[in-house]
């Protein structure tokens, strides 16, 4: 794989008006508005890394480390609709958590193990070479989101987390924002992703929603514009209005 661009930093926040930190609207990354008609936003759990088990396991130990419930992996992969890293241990303990709590997590998750799934390395590496970005919208944190794939190899050029937006998937807070710091429109986006609530979140953006066949949270019967194989199914699309 080509060797990667710096990761663009997550942009300043301001308050709303209920308080919460949003992102900028007004910090891009970079002009693609003409390599290729389509820009596509990554999933990052299940579609470009392979975390079915280690996510799990980080936050059933986390729990069990702050004297909570018994948790399964299932009970944690049920959870994931919720929202951000701190909204689904929060969940899982069945009360609030400081932010002292919170690092039991991202104890646990520190040194995984973590591998792209087959392809991934040279589909993004593609990407590059054709002048374009790689871009994550997740549902994970920025911070758990970086470990994660920094752990896989990958280094994005634009990292949204889901910390970085007022609604979680399928909201499409996340492809707005995407297409705001990519200096493109949203229906320039096809967003890849194994979940339902990726393809969800293109739909709800105006973009286009391309399932990852490989994920482990892929659903047949989801609606897609695309179903790829492989991740290299993408590249051909990219060409496409």
């Amino acid at each position: 794989m080509d060797t990667p661009n710096p990761v663009i930093r997550p942009a300043p926040t301001a308050r709303d008006d209920a308080g919460m930190h949003v992102p900028s609207p007004m910090t891009t990354v970079g002009d693609w508005s003409t390599p290729a008609p389509m820009i596509p936003v990554w999933d990052m759990d299940g579609t470009l890394i392979d975390s079915a088990t280690v996510v799990p396991r980080a936050f059933a130990g986390a729990v069990a480390d702050l004297g909570g419930p018994p948790v399964t992996p299932d009970d944690v992969v049920a959870a994931y609709w919720r929202g951000t890293t701190e909204v689904i241990l929060s969940f899982l303990m069945g009360r609030e958590l400081t932010a002292t709590d919170h690092e039991a997590y991202y104890r646990r998750l520190a040194g995984a193990v973590v591998a792209p799934y087959p392809g991934v390395a040279d589909t993004l590496a593609a990407l590059r070479g054709a002048g374009l970005p790689v871009a994550v919208f997740t549902g994970a944190s920025t911070r758990a989101a970086g470990l994660l794939l920094a752990a896989a190899g990958i280094a994005p050029d634009l990292l949204i987390g889901g910390d970085l937006v007022r609604h979680p998937k399928p909201a499409p807070d996340g492809l707005l924002l995407a297409a705001r710091r990519l200096g493109v429109t949203p229906d320039r986006l096809i967003m890849v992703g194994d979940s339902p609530l990726d393809l969800g979140s293109a739909r709800a953006a105006g973009s286009r929603g391309a399932a990852a066949a490989w994920g482990h949270m892929y659903d047949a019967t989801a609606l897609a514009d695309h179903v790829l194989a492989e991740p290299k199914d993408l590249l051909p699309l990219l060409a496409t209005t």
